[in-house]
């Protein structure tokens, strides 16, 4: 993670000029927009800048930026629902322009590396337009399961179909910066990185100084911390009621490490089974340590007072879970690993079915051989 991040939020009014010199200009157009605030998000690999936009009522804007030293901007709109990157060279004059309805279309024209990325967009144009229409559709939740099934089943091809045409492109330009933000676009799986790790082999051994290269095999050796089978990283907390724990706090037993939140509905308890979990198995068989996302370990005390099971539970009172978020290389919420006794991670999942089925097998069998002896 990055350790500094300095955000400075200004108001840029579309079409406006500060009248100074500028190191990057960025001039948009996007049709179909609801919203006329856009936000540009300018980064490098030490720090980000924000700035807030407002477009005119044809969907135009214009950003003067005059700090130098920015890799990328990425342009939020729609009330940060949806997005297009563009990737920055000193000097740079960029263009985004399209539809706000589907952001994998943009043109993004200006400097070499946006330049190719939106002639592969062009080519794979009709992928991506039905990828996002049928991506919408499932998202409106009004379809009968049959059509959900056809649905997924489709989208399931159009990712393969897509990640091959990327595939042949990386293997025709291996020199070329465009091919790395690719295999960030397609490849960048936080739970297995084998695909990315082959097709960073391939590339022009020049790249690896390029940011993002270097960006990536940072994200190779995170993820390799907590594959199946791996050791599960150690750590050192306070829960809410000040009682240090680590993976020795859990000796011999089954861990549920879960990561949550406060505001994500998908993240309580029961949608997790993970009351039954606490209420069916022994705690010298199986353990719950849940890290959540709430910087106020005093409200969470109140709302636990209401609940029946005492849960062990670390807050991000003084980064705690910012820091596990990093070590265990969570991309997403909710997220569960299952550690075994040797603190081996057996499993990784949000989805709680998953983990119940999985601890009643690993039980089930471990009862067996007890009873065979």
């Amino acid at each position: 993670m990055k350790s500094k991040i300095a955000v400075f939020i200004g108001i840029i009014l579309c079409l406006s000029s500060c009248g100074k010199d500028y190191v990057y200009r960025i001039d948009g157009k996007l049709t179909n927009l609801e919203n006329q605030i856009v936000y540009a998000v300018f980064e490098n690999e030490d720090y980000r800048q924000v700035d807030t936009i407002e477009c005119t009522k044809s969907g135009q804007f214009k950003i003067l930026q005059q700090t130098e030293g920015f890799n990328s901007v990425t342009i939020y709109f729609e009330n940060r629902s949806r997005w297009i990157t563009a990737y920055l060279k000193s000097g740079d004059k960029i263009s985004i322009s399209g539809d706000a309805r589907y952001p994998l279309l943009l043109q993004v024209k200006g400097g070499r590396i946006n330049d190719q990325l939106t002639d592969v967009r062009k080519r794979l144009s009709p992928l991506l337009k039905e990828y996002t229409d049928l991506t919408n559709q499932l998202n409106n939740g009004s379809n009968n399961s049959s059509e959900e099934t056809d649905m997924v089943a489709r989208l399931s091809n159009i990712n393969i179909q897509l990640q091959e045409e990327v595939i042949n492109h990386i293997k025709e330009f291996p020199d070329e910066e465009a091919s790395v933000v690719l295999i960030e676009m397609f490849f960048a799986e936080p739970d297995d990185t084998r695909r990315m790790d082959e097709l960073l082999a391939l590339l022009d051994p020049q790249l690896k100084e390029f940011y993002l290269a270097r960006d990536l095999e940072q994200f190779s050796i995170r993820a390799k911390r907590t594959e199946l089978g791996a050791e599960a990283p150690d750590f050192l907390l306070k829960n809410i009621y000040g009682d240090q724990v680590s993976l020795n706090y859990f000796p011999d037993k089954y861990l549920l490490l879960a990561f949550t939140a406060p505001w994500c509905d998908m993240c309580q308890t029961e949608d997790l089974f993970l009351d039954q979990v606490v209420t069916k198995y022994p705690q010298d068989k199986v353990d719950v340590l849940l890290v959540s996302l709430d910087s106020n370990p005093e409200e969470v005390r109140t709302f636990l007072k209401e609940d029946s099971i005492s849960w062990n539970l670390v807050t991000d009172s003084a980064g705690q879970a910012t820091m596990m978020i990093d070590l265990y290389n969570v991309s997403a919420i909710p997220r569960c690993f299952l550690i075994d006794e040797e603190g081996k991670i057996l499993l990784k999942t949000d989805n709680g079915i998953e983990i119940k089925q999985t601890l009643e097998k690993l039980l089930e069998e471990e009862e067996e051989e007890e009873n065979e002896e």
